[in-house]
């Protein structure tokens, strides 16, 4: 693949952030490489992520050590059933001194927000997050406020238990860049685990993990997605895998525009991670699963056979014809 030298990326800052972010994870979380390069995919490219797995596969240990490693702001919500929307954006107070009223921001404003078991609360709750997530601000009585440039939202959510929980709307499922599966560790993985117990009790704690990214060099990172080369090839690739999802008799609703754009943006940074600045197929193909599988609707043929959206997802990948 020809390249215009004065469209190329330094990747010099990329690689060695990618290679200190990966060593400071690895001290703490054992395995999930592959979910570990999904996450940065997102935070490098501007998206929310959504980390579903059963309970004690260390899902929000993974989004507060993510968090713990970009130098910004950071905030946890823990989501019940009783949670209100104004515990989450704020709310405006009456001053009796001065006989003014004030905002007083909630936890929703920082950088990098983790919202812990996000389906526990209920929908009003859940629609609280649909502006910020979209548009990064919020209204509230009347005023507009806006977040930071590197906000991101991390949420978790565990899909075994159902008593206590709401299901997330379509809508707001849109608005996650992926949906990111953790599953269990290997024999060999699970073994490291219970040796680095067995050696150490006390293993490194969050507390003790330093930053590698700060907000501006994550800015700089983020700009680099603008120069990394994709072919008109792998436009219409990407194009023809979101037709085949609205066209599949296996899928009621099928991807929009926005999963599209998120396919080739999380592409893009892929690439990048991969110390790449031009996009292959193989990119594609590696993110692309994530970016579908929660924003496929099934029908209830389909559903009633055993198929989930992921393995449709995966199967309409493969029948779209790779261009070379």
């Amino acid at each position: 693949m020809e390249q215009n030298n004065e469209h190329r990326v330094d990747l010099d800052l990329m690689a060695e952030k990618v290679n200190l972010l990966r060593e400071r994870i690895g001290q703490v979380i054992v395995g999930q490489d592959n979910v570990v390069d999904l996450i940065l995919t997102c935070i490098l490219a501007d998206g929310h992520v959504l980390l579903e797995g059963v309970p004690g596969v260390a899902k929000t240990l993974m989004a507060r050590l993510m968090a713990k490693l970009i130098d910004a702001r950071f905030s946890r919500i823990q989501f019940t059933p009783d949670l209100m929307p104004t515990d989450v954006l704020g709310t405006t107070v009456f001053n009796m001194k001065t006989s003014e009223f004030s905002f007083h921001e909630g936890p929703a404003f920082a950088d990098v927000v983790l919202v812990d078991e996000i389906n526990r609360a209920p929908a009003k709750t859940q629609a609280a997050l649909f502006e910020v997530m979209e548009e990064r601000q919020v209204t509230i009585d009347g005023t507009t406020r806006r977040m930071g440039d590197v906000y991101t939202i991390i949420a978790t959510q565990n899909p075994v238990e159902q008593e206590g929980t709401y299901k997330l709307p379509e809508a707001q499922l849109d608005r996650f860049m992926m949906k990111i599966v953790m599953g269990y560790p290997s024999a060999e993985e699970e073994v490291d685990i219970l040796s680095r117990h067995q050696r150490n009790t006390r293993l490194m704690k969050l507390d003790d993990v330093q930053s590698v990214i700060t907000r501006h060099e994550l800015l700089q990172l983020r700009a680099m997605l603008g120069k990394v080369l994709v072919e008109e090839s792998l436009l219409r690739y990407i194009v023809n895998i979101i037709q085949l999802t609205r066209q599949s008799k296996a899928v009621f609703l099928g991807a929009s525009p926005r999963a599209a754009v998120a396919i080739l943006q999380a592409s893009k940074a892929f690439a990048l991670l991969q110390g790449r600045d031009f996009v292959t197929p193989d990119d594609i193909k590696a993110i692309t699963p994530a970016v579908l599988q929660h924003r496929l609707v099934l029908t209830a043929e389909a559903e009633m056979q055993g198929f989930t959206p992921l393995s449709v997802a995966l199967t309409l990948i493969d029948k779209v014809q790779v261009p070379t």
